[in-house]
């Protein structure tokens, strides 16, 4: 079963909140923290620019939106082991879960039809 554009919605913002409440729920070091906010904002900006249902200004293809998700859930597992050396495991673990996350979402969600 593959999650609707509509529910992807919905889980795109419930992930903009988790990531800049992160931070503080994790007590994530420095520069984690920053990377987390800023994802958090360019997260949000890619949700409301994309062509569906809960898109704002719709001028992303949700398929393209798709596309950007898989390679962000690739990036972020180097991600996590550059900030896992600079600022240790909490970092490293933190931003490979989240990748986990992102992959998965990628994976059961239904890209084919843009909604708006």
């Amino acid at each position: 079963m593959k999650v609707n554009s509509k529910i992807h919605g919905i889980i795109d913002y419930l992930v903009v909140l988790f990531l800049w409440s992160s931070p503080t729920l994790f007590s994530l070091p420095e520069t984690t923290s920053t990377f987390t906010y800023v994802l958090g904002g360019i997260h949000l900006v890619l949700t409301v620019l994309t062509k569906f249902e809960l898109g704002l200004i719709k001028v992303i293809p949700l398929r393209i939106h798709g596309l950007i998700e898989l390679i962000v859930s690739i990036v972020l597992i180097l991600i996590a082991f550059i900030l896992g050396n600079k600022e240790g495991q909490i970092a490293r673990n933190f931003y490979i879960a989240f990748a986990v996350a992102v992959f998965l979402t990628w994976l059961i969600t239904d890209y084919k039809k843009d909604k708006s």
